[in-house]
């Protein structure tokens, strides 16, 4: 017969193995625990890396995008902000073309003012006749005939570089007057470390020699762009100020290149001899 301490000995030993097999449980627990734990860390690690490094090529890549002036997208998608600009004037683009450049009419050594007139605001240019006289010939017969009436400026950039494009009576990026001018003053004194400065108006091109013809942008911030485009004229401050509202308006897309929001429109282009 068992004795009364021999059963008290018993039970001790029975209550001891249970809390060491609770113990081992809970271990064992713990162990799958945090291994499951580390196994999650892990995967989160890896594709936090991968995004990043994804992002990092997107944007490498993205940064050797071309423009007519070589826009690069960064800025990620954003609601679109009110419209500052008024309604266009009445009136309609002409459709207009021509075979070959216009002869040579402009006075070299006179100074020239455009005058855009936008549903923005007027954007005074002062013209670098000298410099580059084809194009601003150009631009002086192209004003006269009423070609850039009523067009849109059909581009803002607003990562990598900073320009408004205009310039272009379809609106889609591939119209022209019919003929193209030659690069000029692509030595420009203000064009260093391969910066177009703010304020510069410049002619777009096909990324070809040669190429331009009626379509140009306007740089509202120090923008870096190899010495390929004309610069043929410069914004004056209160152009500035313009160009600053409709760039502080974004554009269409959230990726940094596309439509402003804007309503740009030229109601009238004006070039002025002085």
């Amino acid at each position: 017969m068992v004795s009364q301490e021999q059963r008290r000995r018993q039970l001790a030993r029975e209550k001891f193995l249970r809390q060491q097999q609770r113990r081992a449980a809970a271990r064992r627990r713990a162990r799958v625990r945090n291994s499951v734990i580390a196994s999650v860390l892990g995967v989160v690690v890896i594709g936090s890396v991968a995004l990043y490094t994804t992002g990092v090529l997107r944007n490498d890549k993205d940064d050797r995008a071309n423009a007519s002036a070589d826009a690069s997208p960064s800025a990620p998608p954003t609601s679109k902000a009110p419209d500052p600009c008024e309604k266009p004037a009445p009136g309609s683009v002409k459709k207009l073309s021509w075979k070959k450049e216009p002869a040579m009419t402009i006075d070299t050594s006179a100074k020239y003012t455009m005058k855009l007139d936008t549903t923005c605001g007027g954007i005074d240019i002062a013209l670098k006749a000298s410099a580059a006289p084809h194009t601003v010939n150009s631009f002086n017969f192209l004003a006269e005939k009423g070609f850039f009436d009523h067009t849109k400026c059909h581009r803002l950039t607003t990562g990598g570089i900073y320009v408004l494009q205009c310039g272009d009576p379809t609106g889609t990026g591939s119209g022209g007057p019919g003929y193209t001018i030659p690069d000029e003053n692509l030595k420009d004194t203000s064009l260093k470390d391969n910066i177009y400065p703010a304020g510069t108006v410049a002619m777009a091109n096909r990324s070809q020699p040669h190429t331009g013809g009626s379509q140009f942008f306007l740089v509202y911030q120090d923008s870096p762009l190899p010495p390929s485009y004309t610069p043929f004229g410069t914004v004056s401050a209160e152009g500035m100020k313009v160009l600053k509202k409709i760039a502080d308006a974004g554009e269409s897309t959230g990726a940094g290149d596309g439509a402003p929001n804007a309503t740009v429109v030229i109601n009238k282009a004006t070039v002025t001899k002085s």
